[in-house]
């Protein structure tokens, strides 16, 4: 090989060697999430995040899990001079950080792990899986919550219901966890609900608060009662006479869905506009 040759071999191989080494950076905008940080020696290569998805776990030896929310999924590559992690040592590393932090730990093998984290009130899903033994890896995050319903049944829907049921379920009215505080995303619903009660003016109606089962049941009684009775404050102040609405709470006692599942809970939290 002459020397022209060599030397073109030479610079080939340090621009690949650029290459790789600039390959093995985060892509850009991606971070790790807050909860778990990353294997020593990884670089984030694939990055995603989805407002409100569904996510169904591997669960080696456990029961069908379903996780709806906020999710976050993270890919890993190591990096060509890192120190070789096995696939266990990775799941290990994960499930010991996720024990120490409280994560209940749902089922995994030597590649694989689920598991599920309260915390401050707020519930996680975080399942981590390898390939290439170990080479790479993905971290999938879902920040269980209820989906916030952008389609609101209109005044006419509303009516379908009362007339059929005697009672509508008020979809897209929302408070902060705890609070009786109507959020101002609420008012296309508060609006349908105005309309419907002006377009019947001999309708008289119960504005029922409902809640999941989490926490002291006083505490939801009394929060479900405060929530109904700031709907119908807000329904008063569009126009409406006092004398047609009565707010009540009834707290977690009249559930539509499982207050076992994160979904269930979500469908509990509502207020129904029931005929008097």
């Amino acid at each position: 090989m002459s020397i022209f040759k060599s030397a073109a071999v030479v610079v080939l191989m340090c621009v690949f060697g650029m290459t790789s080494a600039g390959a093995q950076k985060d892509v850009e905008e991606s971070r790790d999430h807050p909860l778990v940080t990353r294997m020593p020696g990884y670089y984030i290569d694939g990055y995603r995040v989805e407002e409100f998805a569904g996510f169904d776990p591997t669960v080696i030896g456990g029961n069908e899990v379903h996780w709806e929310g906020k999710k976050y999924w993270i890919s890993y590559a190591r990096k060509g001079d890192a120190t070789v992690a096995s696939t266990l040592q990775i799941v290990r590393n994960y499930q010991n950080a996720l024990k120490k932090v409280g994560a209940t730990i749902l089922g995994g093998d030597e590649r694989r792990l689920a598991s599920e984290l309260r915390k401050s009130g707020a519930m996680s899903g975080v399942y981590i899986e390898c390939f290439n033994e170990g080479r790479s890896y993905e971290v999938t995050i879902v920040e269980f919550q209820a989906m916030r319903q952008d389609v609101i049944a209109d005044a006419a829907a509303m009516g379908n219901d009362i007339a059929a049921t005697g009672k509508t379920i008020i979809y897209g009215i929302y408070f902060d966890t705890g609070s009786a505080t109507i959020k101002p995303e609420s008012e296309p619903a508060l609006a349908e609900m105005t309309k419907l009660l002006k377009n019947s003016p001999t309708l008289k109606a119960y504005i029922v608060g409902h809640t999941d089962n989490t926490g002291a049941l006083e505490l939801n009684l009394k929060l479900s009662a405060d929530r109904a009775e700031s709907v119908v404050k807000a329904l008063v102040a569009g126009g409406i006479v006092q004398g047609r609405l009565k707010a009540a709470g009834v707290g977690p006692y009249c559930p539509i869905g499982s207050n076992g599942t994160e979904q269930g809970k979500a469908q509990n939290r509502r207020v129904e506009l029931v005929q008097q």
